[in-house]
Order: C-alpha cells, then structure tokens, then sequence
C-alpha cells in the first residue's frame, strides 16, 4: 500500500496536470485540465479533489478550463491551524479563482463544497459566473432543516458526533481510514463505489492532520447556531445568488434529504433548475458520472437556462 504522506497518495496520474496555487494566505492544490472558460470544482467530505476525475475529463472535452481545487486542509492544500468557517473558506474559493487569472468562474461544488459554492456566490457574485451545487440546500436551508428537521438532524448524526474532542480524529485514521470507506459506501446508492476508489479516499484520509481539517467546519457550523459570529454569517446568507444555478440532488441521498434541499430556490433571484436523479446516493457525480456530466455540461452550454 501507499506510503499515506506520499504526495501521490493525493497527486494521481491523469491526463490532468497538479500544481499548487497561493490564494487567501495558504496554498492549495489543483488538478487542471482543459482550455476554455473556468469551472471550479469543490469536492465535499470525506474526499479530494479526486472525487471530480470523471468531470475533469468531460469539461475539458466540452471545451472548458476544468480545475479540481483541495480545500483547506485537504489533499495536497495547507493545514492551517485556523481558518475552517465558510466565510473565510469561500474566500480561499474566490481566491483561488484570482490566482488562476480569471474574471470568474462557474462553481459547482459537492456536500460541503457545495455549501462554499453558495456563500462564495453570495458574498463575491462578480467572480461567480454561473453555480452548480450537489447533495447540499443553501445555508440557511440547511440551518432551518438542522434546527426543525428531527429526520434531518438524525440523517446528521455524524455531524453531531464531530463535536466531540480529538475521537472523531482518531475513529477517521483507525485501521488505515476505514471508516472514511464506510461513510462512502453508506451514503451511496445501490451503485457502489469501487473498491480501488474507497481505498484512494481511505489513503488521503489518513495524510496527517488531515482528518482533524477536515472536521473543523463542521465543528464550526453546529457551534455557530447560537453564537454572534454563526447569526451574523446566516444574516449575510440572506443576500440572494443573482446568478443562474442548478440543484442537483440523488433521491437516495442518506445525509441530506431531498426535502431539506427542495426549496433553496428562494434565495436565487436568477434562473433556477432543479435535478433530482432518480436511484442515487449522495455521491451522484461518482455514481453516475456520465448521466450527471451530461447534464452539468448541458446546462453550462445552455444560454438561457429555465427557471
């Protein structure tokens, strides 16, 4: 197996290029591919950049510029030991989108990258040209379903359970990541991921310091609910997306049910699509990579998406 610190444990082979890129005080990696007008793919938890290998190639033949960044924490990006709330992490999003030396970009981004996408395009909407969001409602969507929601809140529970100090770190890494592998493989549909590819999710889970990155959002959002600094970011979520967006949700979502996602529309004031892929999980970028890259490139070429 892998040695877990090697870089190629994060930086695979592909017909992608990697590089790193400075945005927002840290550095991050990227995995690009492609010519053409930016798409900015944010991958979600537990996984990397990696989690974007079948649409890096797709977008890239659709004739765009396609880069997979690792959020902070991740993969091959800085472990900083601060920085995890989302307004600071959706800043690391915009600035990776200067760095590159574009104007803007079209986000889509997956579960927690998701969540980044919306408030990256709420609180820097000159440099989000278009937003696609996965397997994730809008902040306050979210919020409402954790506080209200009693099926959301449990679908949740592992949330809940990343409160606690130093454990969560410890399960995640125990016997070389496997609980990573089993969170995957529990929220997918009856399309099981591969084995190969759990155990690449597994490996970069296990990079040190990873796990304990990678859990401080989460910790941020739940302690947040009640606290000045979480009220005046779900405030500043009020502003709506003046952008076109499209939803894209598997109806076998275990982790966010398609009722807490149903419904973000109202904070877009721009053409809205809803997608609801019918037998998927919570992973419908990997379970169904050609159905779902089909519609997300459909959709970017489409000059007047529908509301």
């Amino acid at each position: 197996m892998t040695d877990p610190a090697a870089p190629s444990a994060v930086r695979i082979d592909g017909p992608w290029s990697h590089r790193d890129v400075a945005a927002n005080g840290a550095r991050f990696h990227i995995a690009e591919l492609g010519d053409g007008p930016l798409v900015l793919l944010l991958h979600g938890f537990p996984q990397f950049w990696w989690a974007w290998r079948h649409q890096l190639t797709a977008l890239a033949d659709a004739g765009y510029r396609a880069v997979a960044m690792d959020l902070r924490g991740v993969g091959g990006s800085d472990r900083t030991p601060r920085g995890y709330d989302p307004a600071n992490l959706a800043l690391d999003v915009t600035g990776v989108i200067r760095s590159l030396g574009e104007p803007d970009a079209a986000l889509v981004g997956h579960d927690l990258g998701g969540y980044l996408a919306w408030t990256a395009a709420a609180m820097r909407p000159k440099l989000v040209r278009r937003l696609a969001v996965v397997s994730m409602p809008h902040p306050r969507r979210w919020r409402a379903a954790m506080l209200r929601d009693a099926r959301q809140t449990a679908a949740n529970s592992y949330i809940w359970g990343f409160q606690r100090p130093w454990l969560p770190e410890r399960q995640l890494t125990a016997d070389g990541g496997a609980l990573a592998g089993r969170l995957i493989r529990d929220w997918s549909g009856p399309r099981l991921p591969e084995d190969a590819a759990v155990e690449t999710y597994q490996r970069a889970m296990c990079i040190p310091s990873t796990a304990h990155c990678a859990i401080e959002p989460y910790r941020w959002l739940v302690r947040s609910l009640a606290r000045p600094d979480g009220v005046q970011f779900y405030r500043r979520m009020k502003r709506p997306v003046r952008v076109p967006t499209l939803h894209l949700h598997g109806s076998l979502d275990p982790v966010t049910r398609t009722r807490s996602a149903a419904g973000s529309g109202e904070y877009v004031e721009a053409p809205y699509r809803w997608r609801l892929f019918d037998g998927l999980g919570h992973f419908p970028h990997e379970e169904d990579p050609q159905a779902f890259s089909t519609e997300l490139v459909n959709w970017l070429k489409d000059p007047e998406p529908d509301r």
